[in-house]
């Protein structure tokens, strides 16, 4: 009795695994695709065709009232997507400059009480956001930086640096010792060996830390809700909280709805144009 050639048995397998495979992805996505499109389609549906039981899923009449009110200057949400920008890029400067420089010390230097120090980097992320609220608000009012936007920076900073060290430090261990030997032997200091050798290398880490440290920033709403008091410094997640509230305690669905598209905007562009880092940096991260 002849039996059938195990490659013949895979080739054969092989276009039916494939179908399977594209059709789990396509069901995915469209998990993930439907409500998005959903929403979008509601910024071009008017307040009435909105509040319509069972709700329609296409417009029956196209408008652009939800864009136009929003982008409306009296309606303060030109300024606060400004502050929202402001502060994300901020926190991100200050979040790489910081976590690289740790990173590199954490990750090509051994001294006495480095591990332990690095216990203690890594123990913020325990430690939940919401509990450090108040002393950090003391703080900052004691140094004068209460309902500040570069106070808000300082408070994010904080919060994203133990994950951004972490993926910092590993970036940097990883890179063999005979690279930054070779580079001191020619003449190289070190900080020409951290500027020109090892930042080229770990480009993958800085990018993924900077990618974690804008998307947490530019969508942050507990820590902007608590530390700024004037609506003229209201980042555009409290914004679009005050903004949602209609007539008599109503939800302004449109208006929301496009805002949540705005906000979603730059988030999408970044990590589509940073993907291939950002993956390749978390997975150094999570390797070694």
């Amino acid at each position: 009795m002849k039996t059938e050639p195990l490659s013949s048995r895979r080739l054969r397998r092989k276009p039916f695994v494939s179908v399977w495979w594209w059709v789990t992805g396509i069901v995915l996505s469209s998990l993930f695709l439907i409500p998005l499109v959903t929403m979008l389609l509601s910024t071009f549906k008017s307040r009435t065709e909105l509040g319509m039981k069972p709700p329609t899923l296409l417009p029956r009449e196209l408008t652009l009232d939800n864009w136009q009110r929003l982008f409306d200057p009296s309606a303060g949400l030109i300024q606060s997507t400004m502050n929202s920008a402001i502060v994300s890029l901020g926190t991100v400067a200050l979040t790489v400059v910081v976590s690289a420089l740790a990173g590199y010390g954490f990750g090509r230097f051994r001294f006495r009480g480095s591990g332990v120090l690095f216990f203690v980097v890594l123990a913020g992320l325990m430690v939940p956001f919401t509990v450090l609220l108040t002393p950090l608000l003391v703080v900052l009012r004691g140094m004068g930086l209460s309902n500040n936007l570069f106070g808000v920076m300082l408070v994010y900073t904080v919060y994203q640096l133990p994950f951004c060290i972490f993926i910092m430090r590993n970036a940097f261990s990883g890179i063999p010792n005979e690279i930054e030997e070779a580079a001191l032997m020619d003449g190289c200091t070190r900080v020409g060996v951290f500027r020109r050798i090892f930042i080229p290398l770990v480009i993958p880490g800085i990018v993924t830390s900077a990618i974690f440290a804008f998307l947490n920033s530019w969508n942050e709403f507990l820590a902007a809700l608590v530390l700024l008091t004037d609506q003229e410094k209201f980042t555009l997640p409290i914004m679009l909280a005050v903004r949602q509230v209609g007539k008599f305690g109503t939800v302004d669905w449109g208006l929301l709805d496009t805002g949540i598209v705005v906000s979603m905007i730059p988030c999408l562009l970044i990590f589509f144009l940073l993907q291939r880092y950002y993956v390749s940096g978390i997975f150094s991260g999570a390797a070694k």
